[in-house]
């Protein structure tokens, strides 16, 4: 199989790889950055887990090839704290108890924040249409609810601040 290079961007660091073209962007992000938060639950791109930002909007990592990433941007879940502080939905999330056994939510909260980028007041039908495609098979959702409900908030407040 002939390699390719690519120019990628994780968490603000760049990156010139030379890679297989079957990679996984969710492989390359757990086994060659490291980066663990992002989970890898069905292989089948239905649960949600492997969410991350790509320029700005949430994906499913386990679904994408790195080689269609050149010159993009990648952020994961360790890159929302800052300054050993929370990301407003990683404390809204932590507030309402929106996580059991923590598995899905990184994908949740990535999930969530896109979704407020995009709609900053988000009422719970929408917030419930918008994760869909995230499952928690601890049965949390009114807790995550509450936590995008009141994450959304909190970045509402920030952004005005």
């Amino acid at each position: 199989m002939a390699k390719l290079t690519i120019n990628i961007t994780v968490n603000d660091k760049k990156y010139e790889k030379t890679i297989n073209p079957n990679l996984l962007l969710v492989d390359f992000i757990r086994e060659e950055l490291k980066l663990t938060g992002t989970h890898v639950g069905c292989d089948t791109s239905q649960c949600g887990a492997c969410m991350v930002m790509l320029n700005g909007r949430a994906v499913k990592s386990c679904s994408i090839l790195l080689a269609q990433l050149n010159n993009q941007e990648i952020k994961t879940i360790e890159n929302l704290e800052k300054n050993d502080e929370l990301h407003p939905m990683q404390e809204a999330f932590r507030n309402n108890h929106g996580l059991q056994c923590g598995f899905c939510t990184p994908g949740m909260i990535i999930s969530a924040i896109s979704l407020v980028n995009e709609n900053d007041s988000p009422d719970e039908d929408e917030i419930r249409k918008h994760i869909e495609g995230n499952f928690c098979r601890c049965t949390g959702y009114q807790n995550i609810i509450k936590s995008i409900s009141e994450g959304a908030k909190n970045m509402k407040d920030l952004e005005n601040n």
